[in-house]
């Protein structure tokens, strides 16, 4: 049940996580406005409280002695996958703030990036989320109060990694994935392997035919120089 309920909310922080990643790109762009920094904001919001609820369950769990050698291996792996989870939020969050200070919404003559991109980004919020409908009555100034909240959010976030490390030692390297990498490509790169194979065999027969037309071409070429050298020793 444990196990279930970590699996559980890693699901949820890593859908979260990835939502707030696709809204950070749109910051600059045309589809950006004040409804898009307010879903940001309760997105990575959302982000922190599931963060703070894995990194509870998995520390309590890590820490149980009582927990077997089998299972123990599994929050461990779970572990990392929330830690790589915490890095991505951390980087995004960084790369929020720097595109919300090139791109001021109390700015308007700053001119926005045509990325192609146009609408407005609550879908992928509230489906994240499990929302069905997201409406934000943002203020004029949210750009401007966000960023102040964000760069304190920013220095929070790494101090519960740095908390992290320091409450569970569980090192990247040391934990092994429950499948080879790439092992659910197998049967494709086999597939692919013996077409592949069909291409260099006819790609070489294909090399070994162009060698002898060429080389034919070559001795024939030089047979018309020497008789042609000839011919004009002769005439001379």
């Amino acid at each position: 049940m444990v196990k279930e309920e970590c699996k559980a909310l890693l699901d949820a922080l890593s859908r979260v996580t990835a939502c707030y990643r696709h809204m950070v790109l749109t910051i600059g762009g045309t589809s950006d406005s004040q409804n898009l920094r307010e879903e940001l904001k309760k997105t990575r919001q959302k982000a922190q409280e599931l963060a703070v609820a894995n990194r509870n369950k998995l520390t309590a769990v890590l820490k149980d002695k009582a927990v077997s050698k089998e299972d123990k291996a599994e929050f461990e792996r779970l572990w990392v996958i929330f830690s790589t989870c915490m890095e991505i939020l951390e980087i995004d969050m960084r790369r929020a703030l720097e595109l919300g200070q090139e791109f001021p919404l109390n700015v308007p003559k700053k001119h926005l990036i045509q990325t192609g991109m146009s609408g407005g980004t609550s879908g992928v919020a509230a489906r994240a989320m499990s929302v069905q409908n997201m409406k934000y009555e943002a203020d004029n100034n949210i750009d401007v109060v966000d960023l102040k909240d964000l760069e304190n959010e920013i220095n929070q976030v790494g101090e519960m990694m740095y908390e992290m490390e320091m409450k569970v030692n569980v090192p990247q390297w040391t934990v092994e994935a429950k499948q080879d990498p790439g092992a659910e490509l197998k049967s494709t790169i086999s597939v692919g392997a013996s077409s592949i194979g069909m291409i260099s065999v006819e790609n070489k027969s294909f090399c070994d035919i162009s060698k002898v037309l060429a080389g034919i071409i070559f001795s024939a070429v030089l047979i018309i120089a020497i008789v042609l050298a000839v011919c004009v020793v002769k005439l001379s």
